[in-house]
């Protein structure tokens, strides 16, 4: 590529996930990465300063000036649009152009209205700092679009989507859109020792998390049915379970949800707890097992692209267009969380991945080569910037 490449809107690599985009995407092309994190010392405890060049967030320094016409903004017109502009605008200050500015969030277009003026203000300015922009492995719910947020899509000037339903309607917004995988999909794996209980083939991997359990529509039907499906594992199956976190963020972390379950079931003698480490090692755990049954985006693409039959408990676009354009369809790889409405929904899930498993290792086995290959597109688009 011979130019800098800065990877903006990481949120730090305690999401396992948004650390193996920043692996996967690294590994794909020749440049260095600059990355630009909210969570450099988290980066720097996983190794990630080892394969890119890790930068903090410049924090806003408001004028007095900026102060008065954000209180302006936020008190008479009802509207945060000149904060996030500001500051947005403040943080684009480490970057220098000519170049290109990767925003590598995946779904950060689906958590709402201050993420999205956040957003916009970063590729309105970084383009006026010489910088072409990516919007680089995203999913987007298409429900929620609006017009300001037509423009913005627009306005990169390379729009890589992950999956089909998002790149129909991203294609509308702007024309230089194209297909991919996941960059995670490219992701290496290591082998750490496998832990005792955990029995490489015989072992159901499960992930568990808070952001899921935040979208069910019973209260509690969420972990009511994740300890249903482990009773009728450990009764009815010879599998062993690893409970495996893909998350550990300060007050999004799936250790929490997963230790309950370990507490609960640690006597059966079948259940085992994966200690937090780095994305690749997750994935080699993950991809010793015969089955995964995952909540976090980035622990089923890490099952996936490993060939492990995989059940999704998802809440979102992503979870839908991953699985359909593996399988042509995500009814019976995708369990929605807010459609759990009785305790023995996941039984039944896992049991049809079950009977099923053979049939979709192979069926995974012969379309993940081809699958990875759409990754490529976008890495020529890039170049072509």
């Amino acid at each position: 590529m011979k130019q800098k490449v800065y990877a903006y809107f990481h949120a730090g690599s305690k999401n396992h996930g948004c650390e193996a985009i920043v692996r996967a995407t690294q590994s794909l092309i020749e440049e260095k990465m600059i990355l630009v994190s909210a969570a450099p010392e988290e980066d720097k405890k996983y190794g990630i300063n080892k394969i890119v060049n890790v930068i903090g967030k410049t924090s806003s320094n408001y004028s007095l000036f900026e102060k008065i016409k954000i209180k302006f903004g936020n008190q008479i017109l009802k509207s945060e649009q000149i904060g996030y502009d500001f500051s947005s605008k403040h943080e684009c200050e480490s970057y220098n152009g000519p170049g290109i500015a990767l925003s590598i969030g995946g779904d950060n277009y689906c958590y709402g209205h201050t993420y999205n003026l956040y957003l916009a203000g970063m590729n309105r300015h970084l383009k006026q700092r010489g910088l072409k922009t990516v919007l680089w492995g995203c999913s987007i719910e298409p429900s929620t679009v609006t017009k300001e947020m037509k423009k913005d899509f627009a306005n990169y000037d390379l729009v890589a989507a992950r999956e089909t339903i998002s790149y129909d309607y991203l294609k509308m917004c702007n024309s230089n859109t194209v297909l991919i995988c996941d960059p995670a999909f490219h992701l290496e794996k290591e082998e750490l020792p496998l832990p005792k209980g955990f029995v490489e083939g015989k072992t159901v991997g499960i992930n568990l998390s808070p952001l899921i359990q935040k979208s069910e529509s019973i209260s509690g039907i969420t972990l009511l049915n994740y300890k249903n499906m482990i009773e009728s594992i450990i009764e009815n199956t010879d599998y062993q379970i690893a409970l495996i976190p893909h998350v550990v963020c300060d007050g999004n972390d799936d250790r929490e949800p997963l230790r309950k379950l370990y507490e609960e079931y640690k006597s059966s003698g079948r259940i085992v707890m994966i200690e937090d480490c780095n994305c690749c090692q997750l994935k080699g755990y993950i991809s010793r097992c015969n089955m995964f049954i995952g909540a976090r985006t980035h622990a089923t693409i890490a099952a996936y692209s490993s060939y492990v039959p995989t059940l999704v408990i998802g809440y979102s676009t992503k979870a839908r267009g991953i699985a359909k354009d593996l399988f042509g369809t995500y009814d019976n790889y995708v369990l929605p969380v807010q459609q759990l409405s009785n305790p023995d929904d996941m039984v039944k899930a896992f049991d049809w991945l079950n009977n099923y498993k053979e049939s979709i290792n192979k069926h995974l086995m012969k379309v993940i080569p081809d699958y990875k290959e759409r990754i490529n597109i976008g890495i020529k688009k890039m170049n072509e910037l």
